[in-house]
């Protein structure tokens, strides 16, 4: 189920919070309410893999408990992070493995086609955290199985995140209140983020998918190249910031705070500054959890380079079991590499320099969600050929594209930018402001609802992450 179809909005957040609301009233009943929703609505589109979040939730709490007695601690840590890794290992690297073993050493091992279950790489991270976390004495051993299966499998941030940590939520599974003015903020950060998706990054999607079909053919013109590389790079973001707003949106109609997952990171100044900005809670989880530990920034300069690029060939692992998914985390591990041992841009004190360097970030960024977002490693390499050969060939194709998603490219381009947030801090207190922030919200609402009406395209990026 997608937070952006009309069964969700309609029927399935309707109910739960009509029953969440108008029947219950102490936070046992409503989190045992919850955890019921999110185990339906994780079944609802794969019914059989509602089994696997439940395996999950009951050895992760077995775990806990076991490291709670105080014995064998460091045991029952190593049995959390190969349970949760064998579960990702299975469903998402198994046959990826198995392929590229025979392709490299002759054998013949078979190659599994498991599907994937949704979020995989989502739940198995934050329960993989509340084990650590435990170990660490950073949290306290949950004794209730239902609070940390809410935890687990809550459904705002079930399929896309953000990564939520265990001891971030502990109390607010514990006791929550929701106010009149905080349930509104959670309305309107919810159709914020569904305007996002289905007006922005839905309307982008065809023009970056026909981008990377072309060039998975062989064949691209430059026009359809770097149209096809500025839709799908404004189509990523919306599409991933767009299900975060919903998330934090929902959770806190329910009286939850998440930490923020994005901030505007298509203004950055580095590539540093980039990557504090993009998918902000997996970057804190391999640095707490994998950076730190092998000690971070306070080694040897040959350890430090060990680290990042460590570092980032694991953030293009748990992205996809795909070589480009590899190539695309080394780049970045190499890029950060770079600007944390020579301290540049961050030692530099020319303006127009670090304007360049900005530019330049931009143009590096856009050419690597080419790598990321291609069919494979060769269609990426046709599709950047052909951006910086930069033909003026005349291409239909790329004149279609160009006129069906100018103006989304225009809107797409402005809200990138911090844009919204400061127009509205300038509206007018009181009635008047109220009014025209409804009027506005309430357009993005009945807009996004009509394309849904439509059946017009949904692609959902992060879907199977």
């Amino acid at each position: 189920m997608l937070f952006s179809s009309t069964i969700f909005l309609f029927i399935f957040l309707p109910c739960v919070l009509l029953v969440y609301y108008g029947l219950l009233r102490s936070v046992r009943a409503r989190n045992v309410l919850l955890l019921i929703a999110s185990l339906l609505f994780y079944a609802w589109g794969e019914p059989v893999y509602v089994f696997l979040m439940l395996l999950s939730i009951a050895v992760n709490y077995a775990l806990g408990l076991a490291q709670g007695t105080g014995r064998h601690k460091k045991l029952w840590l190593v049995l959390t992070v190969l349970f949760n890794l064998g579960i990702l290992f299975h469903f998402k690297y198994l046959g990826f493995a198995a392929e590229n073993l025979n392709a490299l050493l002759g054998t013949f091992l078979t190659v599994p086609r498991i599907e994937l279950p949704i979020g995989i790489s989502f739940f198995t991270f934050q329960a993989m955290s509340y084990g650590i976390d435990v170990y660490r004495g950073q949290t306290e051993v949950q004794r209730n199985p239902l609070d940390l299966g809410l935890y687990i499998s809550f459904f705002p941030q079930l399929i896309a995140g953000p990564i939520v940590r265990y001891n971030s939520i502990a109390a607010q599974i514990r006791e929550r209140h929701v106010t009149p003015e905080g349930f509104q903020e959670g309305v309107c950060r919810f159709i914020r983020g569904l305007g996002k998706k289905i007006i922005l990054a839905n309307n982008l999607a065809l023009a970056g998918e026909t981008g990377f079909r072309l060039a998975a053919g062989g064949e691209i013109s430059s026009a359809m190249a770097w149209l096809g590389a500025v839709a799908y790079t404004l189509q990523l973001y919306y599409d991933f910031s767009g299900y975060s707003d919903m998330a934090i949106g929902l959770g806190a109609m329910f009286g939850f705070r998440f930490e923020e997952n994005f901030n505007y990171p298509y203004i950055a100044r580095s590539f540093t500054e980039f990557w504090n900005r993009w998918h902000i809670s997996l970057g804190r989880w391999f640095r707490d959890y994998v950076y730190f530990p092998m000690g971070g920034s306070r080694v040897s300069k040959p350890k430090l380079l060990r680290n990042l690029l460590v570092v980032w060939l694991l953030t293009g692992i748990w992205h996809g079991a795909a070589w480009h998914y590899i190539a695309w985390g080394v780049l970045f591990g190499i890029l950060l590499s770079a600007e944390k041992l020579s301290g540049f841009p961050r030692s530099c004190k020319s303006r127009p320099v670090l304007w360049l360097y900005t530019a330049v970030t931009l143009l590096v960024v856009l050419g690597s969600m080419v790598v990321f977002g291609a069919w494979n490693i060769p269609a990426a390499l046709v599709q950047l050929k052909a951006m910086l050969l930069l033909s003026a060939a005349p291409d239909p194709v790329a004149a279609f594209h160009w006129n069906e998603t100018r103006w989304v490219l225009l809107l797409a381009a402005i809200f990138a930018t911090p844009l919204w947030p400061r127009a509205e801090e300038k509206l007018p207190r009181g009635t008047a402001g109220s009014l025209i922030r409804a009027a506005v919200y309430t357009l993005v609402l009945l807009v996004s609802v009509s394309y849904l009406a439509m059946g017009a395209h949904n692609p959902f990026i992060y879907f199977n992450f």
